[in-house]
């Protein structure tokens, strides 16, 4: 079985941080570009970062730029989004997906016609 299993939400009060974890079952992360995308209530789900599976180059949206950090670990397989500053409007699920190419899209579209989202990890934000 191939899946993306996404962990490491909770609830942090504002400024605080959390770092999520996405580890690869049964497909090996090293060889694919991952990106982190987040769906708050009430709203579309939209791109946060991604991290380049040829390169290790990586893209933030605005939003996120200069609080979070996209990185990977090859040997455990995992891509981390180390989340600071934390803000209110961060709460959201958030989930990861690999794809070969996916930094080169604009996350917002992708995540428009991406289907094969997983349970993704919650994060709640505390003013």
């Amino acid at each position: 079985q191939v899946q993306l299993v996404e962990s490491g939400g909770g609830l942090v009060q504002a400024g605080g941080s959390l770092r999520l974890s996405c580890a690869g079952i049964g497909l090996t992360l090293d060889h694919y570009a991952i990106g982190w995308f987040r769906q708050a209530p009430g709203k579309e789900r939209e791109g946060v970062s991604c991290i380049s599976g040829r390169d290790d180059s990586t893209y933030y949206a605005d939003s996120v730029k200069g609080r979070f950090t996209i990185s990977r670990d090859n040997a455990k397989n995992t891509v981390y989004l180390q989340m600071n500053s934390l803000k209110p409007e961060d709460t959201a699920v958030y989930y990861c997906v690999a794809d070969f190419e996916i930094c080169a899209y604009d996350l917002d579209e992708y995540a428009k016609i991406y289907e094969y989202w997983g349970q993704g990890t919650q994060v709640t934000v505390s003013a």
